[in-house]
């Protein structure tokens, strides 16, 4: 039994796509063992609570780990084939926040900073990347927060202009 459990354990280490590392890989074994266990017993699939309480681990580690063992799936799979269409699975997933609008507009406003003076870089940086108040600003670079909501004002306008 140990050498046929030796074996299952490294065709699963040996035969995939992707390299994962022994140690996840053994707590997928384990999970897909300890799920035949509770299948056996409980006359139904085990959902991933179930299946960490029985292992005494972290659900987390259970996914991660059963995730890990999944072979790749191509983003040209077909998923559905209706004679004139087909859908693949590129076709399936979305992605709404790196469109390449949002990408030109980040391009464009990493460039418009960049034309801004290094004083007036720190203030926006300070101001919208680290959500400091104008009276923080001012006293750290040791200036009246009036003169901060000035040159905020102007790096601000720049900025538009150059988008």
């Amino acid at each position: 039994m140990p050498m046929i459990i030796g074996e299952i354990r490294r065709y699963l280490r040996d035969n995939s796509a992707l390299r994962v590392s022994r140690s996840l890989r053994d707590t997928a074994y384990k999970a897909l063992q300890a799920k035949e266990a509770f299948m056996r017993e409980h006359q139904r699939e085990p959902d991933i609570v179930e299946l960490a309480k029985a292992m005494d681990v972290p659900k987390e580690e259970v996914v991660f780990a059963l995730d890990a063992i999944l072979d790749p799936v191509s983003l040209f799979e077909p998923v559905f084939h209706d004679g004139a269409d087909t859908v693949c699975v590129m076709d399936q997933v979305g992605d709404n926040k790196n469109t390449d609008e949002n990408w030109l507009a980040r391009i464009a406003l990493r460039e418009a900073i960049d034309s801004l003076s290094e004083r007036e870089k720190r203030i926006i940086r300070l101001r919208f990347f680290e959500g400091r108040t104008q009276m923080e600003v001012a006293e750290e670079i040791h200036i009246s927060q009036a003169q901060v909501s000035r040159l905020e004002k102007g790096a601000l306008d720049h900025i538009r202009k150059q988008i």
